[in-house]
């Protein structure tokens, strides 16, 4: 299917790694042309240059979760052109114990999370709208309609993104301007990975076995029984920022693998 994203320009945050750098692959195999974020200068070069064969890649870095460069890497994009899709990907998350995460570690989750994106948003949506045409896609997570106690501040920071796609959809009323969220359920990354690893030392088992019988142990409503990919999760992004989903707005599109226990 040609999505319709040709020369399409696209800021994807956090994408030096995992489902954001997916999106990037994704977006670039469809021929739009992409902006690629991350903290450090070498990272992002790195993955510009991995995914240059693909098509026109861009790299300007930034830690999102601060204002000052939030504000030097949107200078930065208006250099580059006039953006098309922005999809607020950037995003943190720790397994701890509620009664140990500190008042600053709330606040920092908020800042990375939530106020990156909404900083984003702030920016870029008022000219999307006199152009009557653009894509915003907020990646939350099946944690933010299913919170996880143990990953409670990253469970409430995507609730609030949820939240915040449906409110600012409301404001492309009647426009050709979008504003949805998506919802990846376990998805496998690196990052996936390394706690996969760690979480079968620490219970002294055989990783395969632990990984087979994870969802068997902890996502039992899981339907599909195992991780997404990162490519079934980038798939569904780019369907959402193509032309071709111009009825999809407010949505909170779910790629979970019916975790989610609801019609």
């Amino acid at each position: 299917m040609n999505l319709q994203l040709t020369d399409k320009l696209a800021l994807i945050t956090g994408s030096t790694s995992g489902i954001g750098k997916g999106i990037a692959e994704a977006l670039l195999k469809e021929g739009a042309e992409v902006i690629i974020n991350g903290r450090t200068d070498e990272r992002v070069q790195d993955v510009v240059k991995e995914l240059s064969s693909l098509g026109n890649v861009h790299g300007v870095v930034g830690d999102l979760s601060k204002q000052d460069e939030s504000k030097q890497l949107i200078e930065e994009v208006n250099k580059i052109g006039q953006l098309d899709i922005l999809i607020n990907n950037m995003g943190a998350f720790e397994v701890k114990p509620f009664t140990d995460v500190s008042d600053e570690e709330w606040m920092s989750y908020f800042q990375t999370n939530v106020i990156s994106a909404v900083r984003l948003s702030r920016e870029f949506l008022p000219a999307m709208l006199s152009r009557d045409t653009g894509r915003i896609l907020n990646i939350a997570s099946e944690a933010g309609v299913k919170p996880l106690s143990q990953m409670l501040p990253y469970s409430v920071t995507k609730s609030s993104l949820i939240s915040f796609s449906r409110g600012l959809a409301e404001i492309t009323k009647g426009s050709n301007v979008t504003v949805n969220s998506v919802l990846p359920g376990p998805t496998w990354t690196d990052g996936v990975a390394s706690f996969m690893e760690g979480a079968a030392a620490e219970e002294k088992k055989d990783l395969d076995n632990f990984t087979r019988d994870y969802f068997k142990d902890n996502e039992p409503t899981s339907l599909i029984q195992r991780f997404a990919r990162v490519e079934e999760v980038a798939n569904t992004v780019a369907f959402l920022a193509s032309p071709l989903s111009s009825a999809i707005n407010g949505s909170a599109q779910r790629v979970e693998g019916g975790i989610i226990r609801s019609v």
